[in-house]
C-alpha cells in the first residue's frame, strides 16, 4: 500500500492512493498529501479539508 486512505466526511467516498483518481488526472500511487490543493471529492465536490484518514485495524 502506497499511503493511507482518506474518507470524505461529507459523502463517504474513500480516496485510495493505489488507485488514484484517473478522471481528475491523478495517477495511481499518488499519496493524499500530494494531491493538488484544488483537488475535490469526485463524488460530492468538497475540498481536501473535508477528508479524514481511514484508520484500519489489523
Amino acid at each position: 500500500m502506497t499511503d493511507h486512505k482518506y474518507r470524505c466526511t461529507a459523502c463517504g467516498y474513500v480516496y485510495e492512493p493505489d488507485a488514484g483518481d484517473s478522471p481528475s488526472g491523478i495517477e495511481p500511487g499518488t499519496p493524499f498529501e500530494k494531491l493538488p490543493d484544488d483537488w475535490t471529492c469526485p463524488v460530492c465536490g468538497v475540498g481536501k479539508d473535508f477528508f479524514v484518514p481511514v484508520i484500519e485495524e489489523a
